[in-house]
């Protein structure tokens, strides 16, 4: 086991406590435009604080690998997920920081689970990608996603690649993470898919040997 395997082992219980407030934080105040102001500052606080917590742990992981060049590159989008919300206008994408929290933490410990795996990375697609377009649509003016559940239904139906188009994000911030949620949506259905596939084909396998260890037995 690698020095940077040891740290993501050692961090990913913590980690997965601070994406918790860290979803706490972000979503209270997105849910409830009417939030007290002092609790409103402070849970950007916390949201903030929980962020440059990420960022901590991303540079630790650099620091403790043996090509820290070559790591770089392969963890591009940790780079990118990290450095983008730090322009004002997608700040809403600070929410891909924590879905990479959450499926590393995932990727351990739902290994050979595909069917639960794919199932909470839809879940939360759709949760987090409600939460974004709406912090992102609810002070435009010509805004048709106005509530929570106006977001989930567009999260739904775009994570699905259904698209009705009866609810559509009309600020560049909220149409950036449609983009976002429409590539993870068509990941979704080939993982989906594959999964699909793949239970068939064991299913189908098993049936077969069945009753060859049926015969064996009556013999």
């Amino acid at each position: 086991m690698t020095r940077v395997e040891r740290w993501e082992k050692r961090a990913e219980v913590p980690l997965l406590l601070l994406a918790t407030a860290f979803l706490v934080a972000y979503a209270w105040p997105v849910l409830d435009p009417r939030l007290d102001r002092d609790l409103r500052t402070f849970l950007a606080v916390v949201s903030w604080t929980v962020y440059a917590a990420f960022a901590i742990d991303l540079l630790i992981r650099l620091a403790l690998a043996d090509e820290r060049g070559r790591y770089a590159l392969s963890h591009w989008y940790d780079l990118i997920l990290l450095a983008a919300p730090l322009l004002r206008p997608l700040r809403s994408l600070r929410l891909l920081a924590l879905v990479r929290v959450l499926e590393r933490s995932a990727g351990n410990t739902l290994a050979g689970r595909a069917a639960v795996y794919v199932g909470s990375i839809v879940a939360a697609a759709v949760g987090l990608g409600a939460l974004a377009v709406l912090d992102a649509e609810h002070g435009a003016a010509d805004a048709n996603i106005t509530s929570f559940g106006d977001a989930l239904w567009w999260a739904s139906t775009t994570v699905t690649t259904v698209g009705y188009g009866d609810h559509f994000p009309v600020t560049t911030e909220g149409r950036l993470v449609a983009v976002v949620l429409m590539f993870v949506g068509i990941g979704l259905v080939g993982a989906a898919t594959a999964t699909a596939a793949a239970w068939l084909v064991r299913r189908t396998e098993a049936d077969e040997r069945a009753p060859r260890s049926d015969e064996f037995a009556d013999q």
